[in-house]
């Protein structure tokens, strides 16, 4: 079945430019926050951290995989984290040989200075909406970026992903 006919391809068309719209401007502020906060950690070091924090210390390919990237990238992600020390690099507790990555201290209080800053902009951004809104819109937000990730799991990377052939 081809989904593009499937309902309004009016509200199918306003969905895909709105979601273009969102991805370029969520990158362009990085939805970093207000204040001297704002725009001062990168996506990819916010959600790492933020990954550690909620599940704990874990590995490389465990954090890949919970994450759905691959390690080599997780890995190259991490090293700025760990040279500032926001992340910290432990001994496996069962496995002395094995290396677990966790948040130091340092990055725990800083974790929680940018989650700060960027819950007062959400605040900022939906002041004028109805609680059940905000929770509406948080729930499909969550709802379409498990689709997202479902979709990416199942079809692995697309072609415009992969390194052209030599």
């Amino acid at each position: 079945m081809d989904m593009t006919t499937v309902g309004d391809t009016g509200l199918l068309d306003t969905l895909q430019h709105e979601v273009a719209v969102f991805a370029r401007r969520a990158e362009q502020t990085r939805l970093g926050g207000v204040g001297q906060v704002r725009n001062s950690m990168d996506r990819a070091a916010y959600l790492l951290l933020n990954r550690l924090d909620k599940e704990g210390p874990m590995g490389v390919k465990a954090l890949a995989a919970s994450m759905g990237i691959d390690s080599s990238t997780v890995t190259r992600q991490v090293a700025p984290l760990v040279d500032t020390g926001l992340v910290k690099r432990t001994s496996h507790p069962e496995d002395g040989r094995a290396v677990v990555l966790q948040l130091s201290p340092r990055g725990v209080a800083r974790l929680e200075e940018v989650r700060s800053s960027r819950r007062q902009l959400m605040a900022e951004l939906t002041q004028d909406w109805a609680p059940e809104e905000r929770e509406q819109f948080c729930t499909l937000l969550t709802r379409f970026n498990r689709a997202l990730s479902a979709r990416m799991t199942v079809q692995g990377p697309t072609s415009a992903d992969q390194p052209p052939a030599s």
